[in-house]
């Protein structure tokens, strides 16, 4: 039976480190789709932490802050066990630097609503990627196929779409950008369907500047190695 989807089913997730120049637009447009939204302050340093302080009495923006930064996996983490605590029906993680189409949402939680997967990536358009992102990101998905034995054709995306049954059984314990990794990993051993749907992605010079590009992918692939090495 397919669920008729209601954006008030959907809690979004939205880690924040130093996103004052697109934190307000994002959370704008995420609730005038009236999504309930979760933003994590993963211990920015520039205007952001007081851009936050305008929802502090908004019933749909829920703010929780990391003192220090911590990283992209420990925000995620934080945003997830607070979205679980709310128990929606579906989870949606979104990234805060503008590069998603918040209309995309409704693409990536279209398939859980039909029970046709358990979980739903957003796969983005690599032939209109910048080259130093094509090539990390490429370089991060060799690393989930060798470390974790998925092959997925965009790991490393940051729009992804849970039941809540699913986002119970992800556990991630990777502070950094390599959680990405991680979740697909889980989705595995979990035994969760997992699907991809084709994204739009918005690149501007902020977005390009975040994210995973190659001097990224080569420090996970090395502090991935050291790991394995310290448990021969």
């Amino acid at each position: 039976m397919v669920k008729k989807m209601n954006p008030k089913d959907i809690t979004v997730i939205v880690p924040a480190y130093n996103e004052e120049n697109t934190i307000l637009q994002v959370l704008s447009e995420l609730k005038d789709r009236g999504y309930s939204v979760i933003v994590v302050d993963d211990g920015s340093t520039d205007s952001t932490s007081e851009l936050l302080q305008k929802f502090k009495d908004d019933d749909r923006v829920r703010v929780y802050r990391h003192i220090i930064n911590r990283g992209l996996g420990a925000a995620l983490k934080t945003g997830m066990e607070a979205a679980l605590f709310r128990r929606p029906s579906y989870i949606v993680t979104f990234d805060a630097d503008g590069q998603h189409d918040p209309d995309d949402i409704e693409n990536v939680c279209k398939p859980l609503t039909e029970n046709k997967v358990d979980v739903v990536i957003g796969q983005r358009n690599f032939n209109e990627m910048p080259l130093s992102r094509k090539i990390g990101n490429l370089i991060m998905n060799l690393i989930t196929l060798i470390f974790y034995g998925v092959w997925f054709p965009d790991s490393q995306s940051g729009l992804r779409a849970f039941t809540y049954n699913a986002a119970m059984r992800i556990n991630v314990k990777d502070r950094g950008y390599g959680v990405s990794s991680e979740i697909i990993s889980e989705i595995k051993k979990s035994g969760l369907r997992l699907m991809g749907v084709p994204i739009k992605t918005i690149y501007t010079p902020q977005t390009i500047s975040k994210g995973t590009n190659l001097a990224i992918g080569i420090k996970i692939l090395i502090k991935m190695i050291i790991n394995i090495l310290k448990k021969l």
